[in-house]
């Protein structure tokens, strides 16, 4: 999903080498392995600003707590590097999503009041707004810090249910202890888009707990979530309530609702200090989506001793990153510092969300880890899954579970879900794909049959509200084997749109749906559901054209809407693209999905040969897929691009994948606080570009890897299920990219001609040898070396050591 729309550690240059100067010896005393300082690679600010939205501060792989400065600015999530103004402190957010800001529950904020007089503070967001000393910005795995240009010094960091926060206040607007500190909890979040919530303000010990009513910023529904604010380091002074921009010491308890005419009224309490050592407070914030008593225990439990935890917590912290990145390891000899960057940031931005609420949810707990905050399915389907798969097989496991979890209590599989809440669906049933990549690759402890069971749910029963969950225009999916345009659809509800790419969705969907069936015995739903996952070529319109600013692009063959009565309906190509206008749900929808016809007519991932056939053959293909990428039309920043830069594997030339390939990394993903060319979307982003540094890009739903040339002369990466090592390793890398071309390739000693590899490369520890060159070879050109596809028995094509 999208909208329209670094710090560094100064580390020597030798400290860089250090790991470098091993490189003499053979066969892997060169890898900078994940436990040997890989931290220092990874900067949360990429991606901070240029619509990157990704969450910057600090938080423990896939931790509900996230703590973080939020901003007035592009706040989605949170803060960002684009000098706006700090408003608040908050402890839990999303990363990476377009839409509406998401979370940015219950904020702090520090400040001192003129005169030392209470009503001489600002309450309110806007009043208080405070810009931050740019250079200040401290953000590494665990840690997040920056100051304010009143002098207020901040740090923080987290543990799975809570956060830790110290306010340092500056001595010179702090004499003598004439003034009392003051820090004010609103109730809030980043999108104002509070119901309804209460404070409740202890008048000796200022601890602060309540609850609020939310909305999900994509999604239908609402949430409720509670918190515990304690506050540590000095004596409390007074404290109250505030309402708009006045506060007082009674009452010590506030609930507000949405007010008259869905008013926003600014509200929450607050508390001064005194006595304050070194002239810093700290408080600890304890969140739940159960209770503020759960909240408070889960505080107290994980940090007892709030001065002195600090320290332990972002140890704590480091060490939990490091454990999640230790199966890949590296040799990084002559690679440059931003593309280590950008790659060990990008694997670090995969595991942030979703998140492990596991013993958080509210309506229903079955015993087994929960996660949410699958922001979305749409988006992650393609890579973040398929890595995590890779890198942390455990978690996508309990993943897979958590969706089947939802299936079981909610009727159906989700396309997004947040803050507990049903997201909107923007495509096809994509957590099929999800389940079904899972099945290939044989993750292990998971209810096939109930996997089964969700997804036909999906195929066959549409949903009252398919904006949600599901698919919408079942009858016409199965009467007319397409999605029309301007659908009759009374058996549900959604937004009447998407005809096309909603179409090719559903087609992929249920090849993947044929694809479980068939492995576990079901020839009877396999044969229904592979005839249907032929149903894009319903609207292939094979004489549409296609024209740029009146200029013909030579081109003939788009897919096309077509109505309930089989005649065609009409989208220009290159509407919804970077030459046209955008396109979502809510703002200029259309018959495709924030891409244009030109980005889905290469969306067919299980028909890539008889599309080809489609487009004129071979020849014909790679031209098109030249032109789309080199024409504006290409968009790297929406997730179905990704698969675009590697199509040219199935014409017979994957070495114009690489090609492509480096003309979109670093010029588009790089280690600059702009980094990103779009939201990150979760971590999708950050997928993308570590996987295209592996040399190695998944079909989300099939056992397929196209092999491309790595980012760096060797990499091993240990399943963490098998604790076997894959090991690719090259001859002839050079860190310049000059030799990007695969001229031959051997796998546990023996050659390997096809131009793609199976998960057993990870499960079984396989030894992938790549040569490289500067000059394309005839390596994975021919037919039989191609990857696996529709139009050719995919059986035959094994032939695996």
């Amino acid at each position: 999903m999208r909208t329209p729309f670094s710090i560094l550690w100064n580390f020597p240059r030798g400290t860089a080498i250090h790991f470098l100067l091993f490189s003499a010896f053979p066969p892997f005393g060169v890898l900078c392995a994940a436990d040997d300082s890989v931290l220092r690679f990874i900067d949360p600010l990429i991606g901070s600003t240029n619509g990157g939205n990704v969450f910057a501060g600090a938080t423990r792989p896939y931790g509900l707590a996230k703590a973080v400065a939020d901003v007035d600015g592009q706040n989605t999530g949170g803060f960002s590097t684009d000098g706006s103004n700090v408003v608040g402190f908050s402890a839990v957010h999303d990363s990476g999503t377009g839409g509406n800001p998401s979370l940015g529950n219950f904020p702090l904020f520090p400040q001192l009041c003129p005169g030392d007089v209470v009503n001489n503070c600002h309450f309110r967001i806007g009043d208080r707004a405070t810009a931050y000393v740019a250079d200040s910005v401290v953000a590494r795995p665990g840690y997040f810090a920056v100051e304010l240009e009143s002098g207020i010094k901040t740090s923080m960091t987290s543990s799975e249910h809570a956060a830790l926060f110290r306010f340092e206040f500056p001595a010179s607007g702090y004499p003598d202890n004439e003034l009392h500190p003051l820090v004010l909890l609103d109730l809030t979040d980043l999108w104002k888009s509070r119901q309804n919530a209460t404070v409740s303000v202890d008048a000796e010990t200022a601890r602060m707990r309540g609850n609020g009513t939310f909305l999900p910023s994509f999604g239908a529904g609402s949430y409720v979530m509670h918190y515990c604010v304690d506050f540590f380091g000095g004596e409390v002074f007074d404290n109250g309530v505030w309402v708009n921009n006045r506060g007082g010491t009674e009452p010590k308890d506030l609930s507000v609702t949405r007010g008259f005419n869905l008013f926003y009224l600014e509200a929450g309490g607050w508390a001064r200090f005194d006595g304050l050592a070194n002239r810093t407070l700290t408080a600890r914030v304890g969140i739940s989506f159960i209770s503020a008593d759960r909240a408070c225990r889960s505080a107290e439990a994980e940090i007892p001793e709030p001065l002195d935890d600090f320290d332990r917590l972002v140890r704590e912290a480091e060490d939990a990153w490091e454990e999640k990145l230790s199966p890949i390891s590296i040799d990084a000899a002559g690679v440059s510092d931003d593309l280590l960057k950008s790659f060990w940031s990008g694997i670090y931005r995969t595991m942030i969300s979703p998140q492990n609420y596991t013993g958080e949810n509210p309506e229903w707990d079955s015993g087994i880890p929960y996660f949410d905050s699958f922001y979305c399915i749409w988006d992650s389907f393609r890579v973040q899954h398929p890595l995590l798969t890779i890198v942390d097989p455990r978690a996508q496991v309990q993943m897979v579970n958590s969706l089947l979890d939802m299936y079981k209590h909610e009727g159906w599989l989700p396309d997004c879900h947040m803050s507990l809440s049903n997201g909107w669906t923007q495509g096809g049933s994509n957590a099929d794909v999800v389940l079904v990549d899972a099945y290939v690759k044989n993750l292990t402890g998971i209810d096939w049959a109930l996997a089964l069971e969700a997804i036909v749910q999906d195929a066959e029963v549409e949903p009252p509200e398919w904006a949600f969950h599901g698919r919408g225009g079942l009858r016409s999916w199965r009467d007319l084997n397409y999605i029309p345009y301007l659908d009759f659809d009374p058996a549900g509800s959604g937004t009447n749109s998407r005809s096309i790419s909603r179409t090719l969705e559903y087609a992929y969907n249920d090849y993947c749906l044929a694809t479980l069936a068939q492995g576990l015995g079901r020839a009877d739903l396999y044969d229904k559901y592979a005839a249907r996952g032929t149903n894009w070529r319903n609207l292939w319109r094979a004489d549409q054209a296609s024209a740029i600013r009146g200029a013909d692009t030579g081109f003939e063959g788009f897919f096309q809407p077509r109505y309930q009565n089989g005649t065609w309906g009409f989208q220009d190509p290159i509407d919804c693209s970077a030459l046209a206008s955008f396109c979502s749900l809510t703002t200029n929808p259309s018959e495709t999905f924030e891409a244009s016809v030109w980005q889905y007519q290469f969306l067919v991932p299980h028909s890539m040969s008889a599309l080809m056939e489609l487009m004129g053959g071979e020849q014909r293909f790679i031209d098109r897929l030249d032109f789309f990428h080199a024409s504006g039309l290409a968009d790297i920043s929406n997730e179905p691009v990704f698969s675009t830069v590697y199509l040219y594997h199935y014409a017979g030339r994957p070495g114009l994948s690489a090609k492509r390939l480096h003309t979109y990394i670093p010029a588009a993903f790089n280690a600059t606080r702009g980094g990103l060319p779009g939201n990150d979307d979760s971590g999708s982003m950050g997928a993308f570009v570590a996987l295209g540094m592996l040399g190695l890009f998944p079909l989300a739903g099939q056992d397929v890897y196209l092999i491309s040339a790595p980012f760096f002369a060797a990499v091993n990466v240990t399943s963490p299920d098998t604790g076997k090592t894959a090991r690719i390793r090259t001859t002839g890398f050079d860190a310049a990219y000059e030799n990007i071309f695969i001229q031959s390739v051997e796998v546990n000693g023996r050659p390997w001609t096809k131009s793609w590899i199976s998960h057993r490369l990870f499960t079984e520890g396989w030894t992938l040898d790549i040569v490289l060159g500067d000059r394309e070879s005839d390596w994975g050109t021919k037919v039989e070396d191609r990857p696996p596809s529709w139009s050719y028995d995919a059986a035959s094509v094994a032939g695996f050591p």
